[in-house]
């Protein structure tokens, strides 16, 4: 790349959005067997069928992939999953809080639904890192 070029926008982000996760999803991967995993500030979470994602093109403005409230807190983590694995998550809070628990016990929901509590937290203490494992 050239000094003059400053290359091609990938997503157009709106005030204040940040980008959480990102993978490649290689195009001979069985898309029946992905889910999105995400975790949410306060201990919510859910795994979703990646097929009800649509493909966009580059300079796209995403889809909506999970209810944002104050009882969910904002998305911390996201990662495409693959189901039937005994994967695992390990999980940390903010005041050193740390859970690891199976993928299998994180409910399969919709792309605009809250998700399910996977981590109890303390009041004022929020999640600060989700790992797969």
């Amino acid at each position: 790349m050239g000094r003059g070029a400053s290359g091609v926008i990938g997503m157009r982000l709106d005030a204040g959005a940040k980008v959480v996760g990102s993978q490649v999803i290689a195009t001979d991967q069985d898309l029946k067997k992905l889910k999105l995993l995400v975790v949410m500030a306060n201990g919510y979470g859910k795994r979703t069928d990646i097929s009800a994602y649509k493909v966009q093109k580059r300079g796209g403005k995403g889809i909506t992939t999970a209810k944002i409230t104050p009882k969910t807190g904002n998305l911390v983590s996201a990662y495409v999953v693959h189901d039937g694995d005994n994967e695992e998550i390990i999980a940390v809070s903010r005041k050193g809080i740390v859970i690891r628990t199976t993928l299998n016990t994180i409910s399969v929901l919709g792309r605009s639904t809250q998700g399910v509590r996977v981590m109890k937290l303390d009041p004022g203490d929020t999640v600060a890192s989700v790992v797969v494992v």
